[in-house]
């Protein structure tokens, strides 16, 4: 439900997408076509993922992103609603509600394709007209699903008023101003290599040591079934997050479920170890169901860690 209260846990700035998931026995090649499962439609985008899980943990959570006058607009805004996110910041109208295109394989590996939609009209101005709680949570997370300059504007207007996390997906260029805000910057191994090219070190550590050079306060990078790896710019401390055994089903949304526990333990005053294990149990149990949203588990759900 909204809040008439600024002081959330943790907003997200970011996409809504409906994801549209096939099955497949294996994802196609070049000029292939297989054939796949009756299509499912559920809530997505990288920005309401991360809102509903956390909300799902017990973060006071709220979401500033934009979406289509539709039927998938309807459906993403029922889907915050009752995870009990604040939808006050999510703006409506002005193209059609981003749509994410996903095979899902055997494995419970996964490709996507974004058709941003709505979410490339979530503009600066929209983020200066939410000022107030963007200054005034304890942490503000982003994505790349949303036009980079507003989440320029967004560190900004936040303008070091508590952390700032950031995880650079789609893959691609980030701001010197902006990396210099991430604490952390959170990565997976394919966006590590697009952000540090050549330079990417040999080891898990080694590329967190090189992210950390190009400016962020603080790294993590995860490794999928092999955990993860933190990055502390303060004290150059680099420590390894062992992984959660589990039997992947699906993993759609997990980085996601991963991020959005991160920040808000973070927030809570975790150091960035203690609170990148918690967030490795929140993705473990994220892929052992189907889906994005609908596999966030509650705190009461988790593995033992």
């Amino acid at each position: 439900m909204d809040r008439n209260d600024d002081r959330y846990d943790l907003l997200v700035v970011g996409s809504a997408n409906a994801d549209l998931v096939v099955e497949v026995e294996r994802r196609p090649g070049p000029g292939e076509t297989v054939s796949g499962s009756d299509l499912a439609v559920h809530p997505g985008g990288k920005g309401g993922n991360q809102a509903v899980a956390a909300a799902r943990l017990g973060a006071r959570t709220a979401l500033l992103a934009r979406v289509g006058d539709d039927a998938h607009g309807r459906l993403l805004l029922d889907a915050q609603r009752a995870a009990g996110v604040s939808v006050e910041a999510v703006r409506t109208g002005g193209a059609p509600t981003g749509v994410a295109l996903i095979t899902v394989d055997p494995s419970g590996d996964n490709s996507i394709v974004v058709s941003p939609g709505a979410n490339a009209l979530l503009t600066p101005a929209d983020v200066r007209a939410a000022a107030r709680l963007v200054r005034a949570a304890a942490v503000v997370s982003a994505q790349l699903e949303i036009p980079v300059a507003t989440v320029v504007e967004t560190v900004r207007v936040r303008d070091g008023a508590g952390r700032f996390v950031l995880n650079p997906s789609p893959a691609g260029p980030v701001p010197t101003e902006v990396l210099a805000a991430c604490d952390p910057l959170v990565v997976n191994e394919h966006e590590a290599r697009v952000l540090l090219g050549h330079g990417a070190g040999d080891s898990p550590g080694e590329r967190a040591l090189a992210l950390l050079a190009l400016g962020p306060r603080s790294v993590v990078i995860t490794l999928g079934a092999a955990g993860a790896v933190t990055a502390d710019g303060r004290t150059g401390v680099v420590a390894r997050i062992a992984a959660v055994p589990v039997t992947a089903v699906d993993t759609t949304g997990a980085g996601d479920a991963f991020t959005a526990a991160l920040a808000w333990r973070l927030g809570r005053g975790d150091e960035l170890p203690t609170a990148a294990g918690y967030a490795a149990r929140v993705g473990a149990a994220a892929v052992t169901r189907k889906g994005a949203q609908e596999s966030y588990p509650t705190a009461a759900e988790l593995p033992p860690g």
